[in-house]
């Protein structure tokens, strides 16, 4: 994942844009249209400060409960994805991924690091919802009961690309180690979004896209665009209230 600005004039015409771009993928153009939103997610500097081990244990702390809270409805979107998938193959990474990381490895990840950092049970099951988190909420909801494939991929994509984004930017040796700043829980947040298969997940879902796009008319398109975007910009806001910004 690049974070560099976009070398092609951008056109919400997709069939305009991919003219005459050097990557005329269509997930590149639900990236490159949500500029400059993007950039500013995967370089925001409370993801910097995960990647070098230096957010203090309370914005850490606020921040993993308020993403716990998207568990459940990340989960759910990943069922509708399934359901919704045009093909068997296409539905076949979706289960992987709902089986072997949504619900084991992350979930296992939140307990222990909110029972380091200290969290209570209350914030583990009940918090109080940061606008953010509820709005973040309502958009993957909207996405599952649609059951609208190009619409789950373009939220889910917004989702793991991101954070693909900002992770990869992490530089070894990572956090957490001996006599490093941070702990476990920077490191094995970052693990959790870089890597060979997690790479590999976003690839799927950016060639899912990719597959998909192109042979959307255009008001499709469009709509697949509008979900992005939106969805761009509330992770801008969520690592905006991660910061206390």
């Amino acid at each position: 994942m690049s974070a560099e600005p976009r070398q092609t004039p951008w056109s919400d015409s997709y069939d305009g844009w991919r003219a005459d771009a050097a990557d005329p993928a269509f997930s590149e153009w639900l990236r490159s249209g949500s500029e400059p939103e993007w950039t500013a997610v995967v370089t925001h500097p409370f993801a910097a400060s995960i990647t070098r081990g230096l957010t203090s244990e309370e914005a850490m702390r606020r921040y993993l409960v308020q993403d716990f809270q998207f568990v459940d409805s990340f989960t759910a979107l990943l069922g509708a994805a399934v359901a919704a998938a045009d093909n068997f193959e296409s539905r076949v990474p979706f289960g992987r991924f709902l089986g072997e990381t949504a619900t084991t490895e992350e979930k296992t990840y939140f307990h222990r690091a909110l029972a380091a950092l200290g969290a209570s049970e209350a914030e583990l099951t009940a918090p109080p919802l940061e606008p953010v988190t509820a709005d973040f909420r309502a958009l993957m909801d909207e996405a599952r009961r649609s059951l609208d494939y190009p619409a789950i991929l373009a939220v889910l994509c917004v989702a793991e690309w991101s954070y693909l984004g900002w992770a990869s930017l992490a530089e070894e040796p990572l956090p957490g180690g001996p006599g490093s700043p941070g702990s476990f829980v920077h490191r094995e947040w970052i693990e959790l979004h870089e890597g060979p298969a997690f790479r590999a997940w976003v690839a799927f879902l950016r060639g899912e896209l990719d597959r998909l796009g192109p042979a959307l008319p255009a008001r499709e398109q469009a709509r697949v665009l509008d979900v992005f975007r939106r969805a761009v910009r509330l992770e801008l806001r969520f690592f905006d209230m991660a910061a206390g910004s």
